[in-house]
């Protein structure tokens, strides 16, 4: 009896290993595509052109978070119901970052539209104060 589980050991040993370098070489090679993306966007200008290639490298960047969790985390080999503890809340996590980045950029926005005349602080000339030698009258006054 022992010497069945012996051998089934080792031949399931064997093919972690080759599951481990598959998983590895296919992270690596992701990895470089990313790189390649990621140089090759820096020179291009076309605005709708780089928003292609930076959603290309988020879903490659997704595809590792999925081998990563997956492969060295050992989801992959979990019962259903604990993959749906783990990537419920964090999709409900993402859903509220995202919806709270929206929530304040139309805040910004319809503050910044709703009334013409208010701008923005940062986008707003401060003037210098023409600086003069005499003391104003009242500061005269209150010295006497």
């Amino acid at each position: 009896m022992e010497h069945t589980s012996q051998a089934a050991h080792l031949e399931n040993h064997g093919e972690g290993k080759k599951e481990i370098w598959r998983v590895t070489i296919i992270l690596s090679v992701l990895t470089v595509i990313e790189l390649a993306l990621g140089f090759w966007m820096m020179g291009i200008e076309n605005p709708s052109t780089r928003t292609a290639i930076k959603g290309v490298i988020i879903i490659l960047m997704l595809a590792k978070a999925f081998y990563i969790v997956g492969y060295f985390m050992h989801l992959k080999h979990e019962i259903r119901n604990m993959i749906m503890t783990i990537v419920v809340p964090l999709l409900l996590f993402v859903w509220f970052i995202t919806a709270f980045l929206y929530d304040g950029n139309s805040f910004r926005h319809l503050r910044n539209t709703y009334d013409p005349f208010k701008k923005e602080r940062s986008e707003m000339k401060v003037e210098k104060k023409a600086e003069s030698n005499e003391a104003k009258p009242e500061m005269k006054k209150a010295v006497e």
